[in-house]
């Protein structure tokens, strides 16, 4: 979808759909009651009969049969405009997206939602661009027949005659939102797509090509890196595939590493988790081609992150295999050694997202880094505990945790903060080794924030477990087919938040 900005009267724009929001209880106002007394009083009259009442994400559509230049009005409803948030508005631009592609129009004019209420011209921008994008996004995968048209085509906000002081921060709001909902969608697609095409090799290839576009650095260990470094954690996890793993580096502003604050993210990517021979069940195996959301995450955010030109040295780094079952696969019971020394003994061979996590973390300190977050689809637990509401974050320190909050608050991909206690450090202590990678049912992702928590040296490091919002949100407009590519937008925005301080 392209992007624009124009102004002029909105009433008066061109295109197979116009878009005009109203605030529910409140009396017409400039573009739609310019548009109403276009259409003899058609919009008052929607709104009198009480069919219209503006509720947040109502929409009702009207013919102007050459009474406006626009082939057909949408409106839109924001709610009550003191009730007016980013997430309300989103959902509601989201809806008036679907509405117009479901319409089949292909050019669509939009006044910018939001403008009025307590929230920034640029803010209300960037979030509806967001939206327009992540409510139209069509996955059609490996089928045999013609993709459907991407629609719209193109969006143009049109600013009203007299708010030229707005439109420099429109801009930056529309081409903030445009990299986001792009980086989402790149990393929703890397989720969406079948183990046999989405293996470590097709993540590092596509971390090259954000690389090339963006002008990042980019390196990608092998197995005899991974050796030579003696990432023995990563590396007993992708013994049973045939696949080899990769670890993947991008580095943004890598001229940069040297001012001391730096950020490291670290995503999670097994491309399928069978269990191992702690299998998991039939069914609860179909959806593991999303067990490397976290790992897209990043990929996403990096390049959301270098489009935007963000003032700070990031780091992004997945680890990259499969978790398969062979002659040579690890076992229950075996100890390995990951990268920092630490003897693991192996209780479930489907505790194994924390093991190339725990070497990712180790490989982090290289950096120095003043903050690390790392994300993935990590525990059961957590979707036990938080369902698909939001995802469960971990800190060591107050202020990297209130910053995740914020930029979550900000993006809509929400947080909820939840302990590490010393309890659950006994729960991993082991007769054969150092520690043992699972702690027991109950407390399960706490229990696997203590257990990466080992293996983090830096000031301050934040562990979020995505399990329960990383697929299928099918009330939420935003995320209308298969993954989500929750991550891309929150920690963007805490790189962006972090890079002003």
């Amino acid at each position: 979808m392209q992007f624009s900005l124009t102004i002029a009267s909105p009433h008066l724009a061109e295109a197979d759909a116009l878009i005009l929001s109203l605030y529910e209880g409140e009396d017409l106002h400039k573009s739609p009651a310019m548009a109403n007394e276009a259409l003899g009083g058609a919009i008052a009259d929607l709104i009198s009969s009480g069919d219209f009442t503006a509720k947040a994400s109502q929409t009702a559509v009207l013919y102007p049969r050459g009474a406006l230049p626009a082939r057909r009005l949408i409106l839109l409803g924001l709610g009550k405009r003191e009730a007016l948030t980013l997430d309300v508005l989103r959902r509601a631009a989201a809806v008036a997206a679907q509405k117009a592609r479901d319409l089949k129009a292909k050019t669509v004019a939009s006044v910018l939602h939001g403008r009025g209420s307590t929230l920034s011209a640029e803010l209300c921008a960037q979030a509806c661009v967001e939206a327009a994008l992540l409510a139209t996004y069509h996955y059609h995968g490996q089928k045999s027949s013609d993709a459907p048209s991407a629609l719209p085509e193109k969006l143009t906000i049109v600013l009203p005659e007299g708010a030229s002081a707005d439109r420099e921060s429109v801009e930056r709001g529309i081409n903030a939102g445009q990299a986001l909902g792009e980086a989402t969608h790149l990393a929703r697609t890397l989720v969406n797509l079948p183990p046999n095409i989405c293996t470590p090799q097709h993540l590092a290839e596509t971390a090259r090509q954000i690389a090339t576009k963006h002008n990042l650095a980019v390196q990608v260990l092998g197995r005899a890196e991974m050796e030579a470094l003696k990432m023995g954690a990563l590396l007993g996890v992708a013994r049973g595939s045939a696949i080899p793993p990769q670890f993947i580096v991008l580095e943004h502003n890598a001229e940069r590493a040297a001012e001391g604050n730096s950020i490291v993210l670290v995503g999670k990517g097994i491309t399928f988790d069978t269990g191992g021979y702690s299998i998991k069940t039939a069914e609860g195996m179909v959806p593991m081609k999303n067990d490397m959301a976290g790992g897209a995450a990043v990929l996403g955010a990096m390049q959301a992150i270098a489009a935007l030109g963000v003032p700070r040295h990031v780091v992004g780094l997945v680890p990259a295999t499969f978790n398969m079952i062979s002659g040579d696969a690890y076992l229950p019971s075996e100890v390995l050694t990951a990268s920092n020394g630490t003897t693991i003994e192996i209780i479930s061979t489907d505790a194994e997202g924390r093991l190339v996590l725990a070497d990712a973390l180790v490989y982090a300190a290289r950096y120095k880094p003043a903050a690390v977050v790392d994300i993935a689809t990590l525990t059961g637990s957590m979707v036990i505990a938080l369902g698909t509401a939001a995802a469960g974050v971990y800190a060591t320190d107050e202020g990297l945790c209130e910053m995740l909050l914020a930029a979550a608050n900000s993006s809509g991909e929400r947080l909820w903060v939840l302990p590490m206690f010393s309890d659950y450090e006994k729960l991993i202590e082991s007769k054969t080794a150092d520690i043992k990678n699972s702690g027991g049912r109950f407390g399960g992702a706490n229990i696997a924030a203590v257990f990466l928590k080992r293996f983090t040296s830096y000031p301050a490091w934040a562990h979020i477990d995505m399990a329960g919002v990383a697929n299928d949100l099918p009330d939420n407009p935003l995320y209308p087919n298969g993954a989500t590519g929750y991550g891309v937008r929150l920690l963007t925005e805490y790189v962006r938040r972090a890079a002003q301080q």
